[in-house]
């Protein structure tokens, strides 16, 4: 096999080497050790071999057999330091001689770990496996002179690094999580980018580079981990647009912010301010114009209470629409990703010793509202603190398949036991009521014709521009104090998110909800309305 081949073959299965690597070790030092010895065996097979017709099974075989002989090779004589200024111990080393040297080899192996990739392969194969120099240009690739040189480069890098003192960071010792972690936008195959953050590393390399670009070196220092792993998480998060790179540095591409307790109350105000303004003026509206009585509006068992649930957060996201200024489009705004998901990354740090902000608890089960348009009907939901979980990685599949589903019923058509109890248990349909009349069947508010819908935008235009004048100023001064405070690279994404205040924002329409439930206007649902709550089904 020719020498790119190979290259292309060892880049293809790295990752999953090393987690070979990370599965049959005790120690992180152990699996870098043993995935790299992998590596070099397999490159060097390859190019010998051109006879390999599953590429695969050759892979894992070699693997298999380096795992062997790497712990062969631990048992015989152990893993040498191998810098020239240290020498094995003596056999009347005392115990702290013997912790001190130990102790030596670790702070050794970190430097290695800071080296360069192509620097840790030479350092590695001149002083951990005993080969020669004019060996490591061949099996690299590489001029001789250039074995020496990074050779020369990493023993000075490691004398310098084994006699400086590490920046102290907080992080070490108290690393920060994530509060809140979503998206605005669509995901893609991988599902809601939050679940790129799960891992506390991860979260941390992000927050470290979010107001400062770093190096990975720099992230290692602050996080007081290995550089190997900060460059693996950090070239995945490239990959996805979570992080961008410029100039060797690292920035954080995700809308972060890590209030205090003023802000914290500041925005528990502001937000108070406006669902006071909007919400008791809606459900007025709601209530006494007639619409609810309307043969264009089913709502489950007549149940008011239910249908002021879907039709307030739905008119507080949706009304005055006109009235929202937009001078940054989401196709600025959002990063394409890679697994077809266009969406803006957003993450809260919340610390434990600042007081939250207003409803936060229930913020953290918030996921909404989602638009989906389909067969000539939209669904639109919410998922929140009295709703079921509905909204996770397979919801985009989920809702295209019930609302096709949904159209068949409501034209008549039939649906199989098993398409029927898929709506069931979706919250759509009661169970048992396949052959009934889907008035009756019906589990969700229904907004059924064009008018209809039309009365309902209408009202909440008529209630949003009533007091856009005071929403606008309470907006005005809000972005201006966001604005002031976030890096300039993020300054797009954060301008489109603010558009959206006061309209399809989760906080306000949090707040709206609240201030009803808080004033005896909005009455908690029962527990076997959750799977069904929020949710609205309208001509597209």
């Amino acid at each position: 096999m020719n020498r790119e081949a190979a290259e292309q073959v060892i880049a293809a299965y790295q990752k999953s080497l090393y987690g070979f690597a990370l599965k049959r070790c005790a120690g992180l030092q152990d699996a870098e050790d043993l995935a790299q010895e992998i590596c070099l065996r397999l490159y060097r097979t390859l190019l010998l071999r051109e006879d390999i017709e599953d590429v695969e099974r050759f892979i894992w075989t070699v693997a298999h057999n380096a795992q062997v002989n790497y712990y062969r090779g631990r048992q015989r004589a152990g893993i040498g330091i191998g810098l020239e200024e240290m020498e094995e111990p003596a056999a009347e080393e005392d115990l702290q001689e013997r912790v001190s040297r130990r102790e030596t080899e670790d702070r050794l192996r970190s430097e290695i770990a800071r080296l360069s990739a192509v620097q840790r392969r030479v350092v590695t194969m001149y002083y951990f496996e005993n080969k020669k120099l004019e060996e490591i240009a061949g099996t690299l690739a590489i001029p001789l002179g250039t074995v020496k040189w990074h050779l020369f480069e990493a023993k000075k890098d490691l004398k310098k690094g084994m006699t400086a003192m590490r920046n102290a960071s907080e992080l070490k010792f108290n690393p920060i999580r994530f509060s809140l972690c979503g998206i605005s936008g669509s995901p893609g195959t991988k599902g809601d980018l939050s679940n790129f953050f799960r891992s506390t590393l991860v979260q941390n390399i992000a927050y470290c580079t979010w107001r400062r670009g770093k190096t990975v070196n720099e992230i290692a220092d602050a996080l007081g981990v290995s550089p190997v792993y900060v460059e693996s998480e950090a070239e995945a998060l490239e990959e996805f647009g979570l992080l961008m790179k410029k100039e060797g540095r690292y920035w954080a591409n995700i809308l972060l912010d890590e209030p205090t307790a003023e802000w914290n109350a500041y925005q528990s105000e502001i937000y108070s301010q406006a669902a006071a303004l909007v919400a008791g003026d809606l459900a007025e509206e709601l209530l006494h114009s007639g619409i609810l009585d309307s043969e264009g509006v089913i709502c489950p068992d007549g149940d008011r209470n239910f249908a002021l649930w879907a039709l307030i957060p739905y008119l507080a996201a949706t009304g005055g629409e006109a009235l929202r200024e937009e001078t940054v489009s989401f196709e600025e705004a959002a990063t394409l990703r890679p697994d077809g998901g266009c969406n803006i990354v957003y993450a809260s740090v919340q610390a434990s010793d600042v007081t939250p902000p207003l409803y936060f608890e229930d913020m953290q089960n918030w996921c909404g509202p989602c638009w989906n348009s389909r067969e000539g009907l939209m669904l639109w939901q919410i998922d929140n603190a009295w709703t079921a979980k509905r909204v996770d990685e397979r919801y985009p599949w989920n809702a295209a398949r019930d609302m096709e589903l949904l159209a068949r019923f409501l034209h008549g058509g039939s649906l199989s036991p098993a398409e029927y109890a898929c709506l069931a248990e979706g919250g759509y349909v009661k169970p048992g009521m396949a052959d009934t009349d889907w008035r009756k069947a019906l589990r969700i508010v229904r907004i059924c014709d064009d008018a209809s819908k039309k009365a309902l935008l209408e009202t909440g235009d008529r209630v949003k521009g009533r007091h856009w004048p005071e929403l606008k100023k309470l907006r005005e001064e809000y972005q201006r104090k966001a604005l002031a405070d976030t890096p300039h690279h993020l300054r797009k994404a954060l301008i489109f998110s603010l558009q959206h205040m006061f309209f399809s924002d989760g906080w306000f329409l949090l707040h709206c909800l609240k201030w009803l439930i808080d004033n005896g206007i909005l009455q908690p649902p029962a527990e076997e309305q959750k799977e069904s709550l929020i949710t609205l089904l309208l001509p597209a």
